[in-house]
């Protein structure tokens, strides 16, 4: 499989010095040129004028905190055909890059300088982290042209410039329902690649409902045997195995991406109570018989209709086991338990044991809002969707507000095989941008895709592309919103779509044509 960062080509220096138009700026002075169409906006983009064209021949240098970096950029370079050499020494080549510990109180650990001078290009930052998407903004003053395969010969060069950046928010989060629809381990990675062009950071795998199981569980193997059979009608079943869910976790790491990962408790749950029927309660009260009966799995879209039987002692010693090893498997600090649409007496009675579990595991739960009713501690995480839950405890939030977040939800008004139960005119790509936060408590914004009704990988691409870009700007970006100049950057990143292979949705509001070579539902 190729993946987009690594599919740098030779690129033409007259097609470069296409974005002309540069405005020197005022030394020390805040200024953004519209003609450097970075996504996110960078808090403080200083544009000094002139291009400097890189040589055949190039040195990376750079510090030993900054070693497992060097890599990125020199991928870069040797695909666009360029030599180059990594040196472990500071300040001996064209391309420096260097971790300075002591920029942590200006950058934080996502923060980065980039200077680019008539001598060369220097990224500096207080982690690796830094570096990386100090990296990802270089990739971006590139064309298009870059994620693509084609072969342009050429000199390479890119605009002079200054660059202090760091991000406003710590969480910057896609998710995608893998349990309703099937997207296995390739489609997840393309996604991940395409999630770090823009610096986001948390990958959110809704993997478990009442239409699938998808993760791969050894002290309970039915769970997918049985689960991973199963989805909503017309789309594709299976599982992720443990292998493959470590490899994804290890590819998103190295992007500076965590993933999270979500068993939906004690709802939204059928498939479970299908593979081991003894989590029922004896007279199957604790599921809507008209709607599935076990062994029968379940092909369409009712919600609420399955819960646990949380009376039953082996209902614990379940969620005990599984979150445990979900847990030993996750290599990130989260476990998401899920919680939403479920009404019993002995509700918050089990979220309040589900974190008791996920804590003694060493790890955070994060719950969708209706968790918060429950008695739970203050490093529970909240995950916002409608936003009619008041919280029993001061706790840290997630903002995935259906009416601007919900991008199973339109592009437009009327889309087909889009939901409308949240807005019934669509989230439009301004509405997202629009979206603001008034709670200091916020770690950021996550934009999920449920997929009810996205079956394919096309129409995965749709829903995603370009509001997710959006959710990347805002997340990020600390500056005065302005969607009129957001959308004239924006509009450049049409052809970098392309070159990537995202059937992206043609947004009235950026004047885009579809994607031709993908076939678009």
């Amino acid at each position: 499989m190729k993946h987009t960062f690594y599919n740098i080509v030779i690129l033409s220096f007259l097609t470069l010095v296409g974005c002309s138009g540069y405005k020197r700026a005022t030394s020390g002075a805040k200024q953004t040129d519209t003609s450097i169409n970075i996504i996110p906006k960078p808090a403080n983009l200083n544009v000094t004028g002139g291009m400097y064209k890189l040589p055949r021949k190039n040195s990376i240098c750079y510090n030993s905190e900054a070693a497992s970096s060097a890599p990125w950029l020199q991928q870069i370079l040797e695909a666009a055909q360029l030599h180059s050499e990594i040196k472990n020494v500071t300040g001996c080549g064209n391309w420096n890059l260097s971790v300075d510990k002591e920029l942590m109180s200006q950058l934080g650990e996502e923060g980065y300088i980039l200077d680019i001078t008539s001598k060369g290009v220097n990224i500096k930052s207080a982690g690796t982290a830094g570096l990386f998407y100090g990296i990802q903004s270089i990739r971006q003053l590139l064309p298009s042209e870059i994620e693509s395969e084609q072969l342009i010969s050429g000199r390479i060069a890119l605009p002079q410039l200054h660059i202090e950046d760091a991000p406003k928010y710590s969480w910057r989060g896609s998710m995608i329902d893998v349990a309703r629809s099937f997207f296995g381990k390739e489609y997840i990675l393309k996604h991940i690649d395409r999630m770090a062009l823009y610096k986001l950071n948390r990958l959110h795998l809704h993997l478990t409902d009442d239409q699938g199981w998808r993760i791969e569980l050894k002290s309970k193997p039915r769970l997918s045997e049985i689960g991973g059979k199963s989805s909503v009608v017309n789309a594709q079943s299976g599982f992720i195995t443990q292998q493959e869910y470590i490899e994804i976790q290890e590819y998103a790491l190295a992007r500076n991406i965590v993933v999270i990962p979500e068993i939906d408790m004690p709802g939204h749950i059928y498939t479970a109570l299908v593979a081991y029927p003894e989590l029922n309660c004896e007279d199957l009260t604790n599921i809507n018989t008209e709607v599935a009966t076990p062994p029968q799995l379940y092909s369409k879209y009712k919600v609420g209709w399955s819960k646990l039987c949380l009376d039953k002692p082996e209902v614990y010693e379940f969620v005990s086991e599984i979150l445990g090893e979900l847990a030993t498997l996750t290599k990130g600090p989260w476990l998401h338990i899920g919680g939403d649409e479920i009404k019993d007496p002995l509700y918050e009675e089990f979220i309040k044991k589900a974190e008791a579990i996920v804590n003694q595991n060493g790890k955070i739960a994060i719950g969708w809002e209706e968790a918060t009713k429950a008695d739970i501690s203050n490093s529970f995480i909240g995950q916002r969707w409608n936003g009619k839950t008041t919280s029993k405890t001061s706790i840290k939030v997630i903002e995935s507000i259906c009416s601007s977040f919900y991008f199973d939800h339109g592009n437009v008004t009327g889309q087909p095989n889009t939901n409308n139960w949240c807005k019934k005119t669509g989230v439009s790509l301004e509405e997202v941008y629009s979206f603001i936060s008034e709670d200091t408590n916020v770690l950021g914004f996550e934009a999920p895709v449920w997929t009810e009704l996205v079956t394919t990988e096309a129409m995965l691409d749709n829903r995603f592309w370009p509001r997710t870009i959006a959710v990347a700007e805002i997340s990020w970006s600390d500056t005065k919103r302005d969607f009129l100049e957001f959308t004239k950057r924006l509009k450049t990143h049409e052809a970098r779509l392309k070159a990537m292979g995202i059937n992206y949705f043609a947004s009235p509001e950026l004047e885009w044509k579809e994607n031709d070579e993908i076939s678009s539902k």
